[in-house]
């Protein structure tokens, strides 16, 4: 299976950056899409980036200019850079993968266990 770990969390003040890191590991496989997610308290958890197997990225309008999501294949890394960020930020963010493992038929998701990003105003 793909084993997906978070890091690069923390608190920051208003204004400040943030770079998130997701680093894939386990059997062989071959990843596909990968995306950030994010939940606040009291919030439904929400997408906030992906990028597919060809670096083609999306991110969605309230954090558009703001965060920047990357893959780096040959280290199994997704990365996602957060600048000028606001208090409306605050969530736990979590990493998903969509790859097929070895001598599996399909596609599966996989989810990393997240890291909180707190953003102080």
């Amino acid at each position: 299976q793909v084993h997906l770990v978070e890091s690069g969390g923390g608190l920051v003040q208003l204004g400040g950056s943030l770079r998130l890191s997701c680093a894939a590991s386990g059997s062989r496989f071959t990843m596909n899409s990968m995306a950030w997610y994010r939940r606040a308290p009291g919030k439904e958890r929400e997408l906030v980036a992906s990028i597919t197997s060809g670096g083609t990225t999306n991110v969605r309008d309230s954090v558009k200019g703001r965060f920047t999501i990357s893959r780096d294949n040959a280290k199994n890394t997704v990365y996602l850079q957060m600048n000028s960020l606001e208090p409306e930020d605050t969530a736990v963010y979590y990493c998903n993968a969509v790859a097929r493992v070895r001598w599996t038929l399909s596609l599966q998701n996989y989810w990393g266990q997240g890291t909180q990003v707190t953003v102080s105003s």
